[in-house]
């Protein structure tokens, strides 16, 4: 169902928001970031935001990290497109590595931080984006193969953003 215009007939189209960020890889650790802004102040998050008119998907994600981590990276490959249809958001995440050994926080983040993968705080991360990303990516790593991920993130109405119990998975393909 679309609205539209009784006058002329336009259709006003509301198209999902297209959210791009990075995981960045750095001796066996991951770089997160506590967030400085709402929603979900003071949680942690892989540095990553709405994409720009004007950028590819892999240019809008490293902007992204370095805005928020201030690290120059370099995109190493797509990683997982993830679909949330009840917020109307869809993700690309990228696997990436830093140019220089260097980040900080930026204005959005309170504080970034490499963790290694058995102490990554899944009871204090974001969003449920975030916490499918990096179930999938240390699946991968302790397999030996990562892979590339497609899932569609099944929300549940009235629940937080980081609930950990807030969403199902459905449709995961891994190739």
């Amino acid at each position: 169902m679309r609205a539209v215009c009784s006058s002329c007939g336009r259709v006003h189209y509301e198209n999902p928001k297209m959210v791009v960020g990075c995981l960045v890889e750095h001796d066996n650790k991951v770089l997160l970031c506590r967030r400085k802004i709402e929603p979900a102040y003071g949680l942690w998050t892989l540095p990553a935001g709405y994409l720009e008119v004007g950028e590819s998907a892999a240019e809008g994600a490293s902007r992204e990290t370095l805005e928020e981590a201030c690290a120059d990276v370099e995109i190493v490959s797509p990683f997982a497109q993830l679909d949330i249809p009840l917020i109307g958001q869809s993700y690309i995440i990228f696997r990436a590595r830093m140019k220089t050994p260097s980040f900080s926080p930026g204005s959005e983040s309170l504080e970034c931080e490499l963790f290694a993968l058995d102490d990554i705080p899944f009871d204090s991360l974001a969003f449920s984006s975030i916490i499918v990303t990096l179930r999938m990516y240390i699946e991968d790593v302790k397999a030996g193969n990562i892979k590339f991920h497609y899932c569609t993130i099944n929300k549940r109405i009235g629940a937080g953003p980081s609930d950990l119990r807030s969403f199902d998975i459905d449709n995961h393909l891994a190739v």
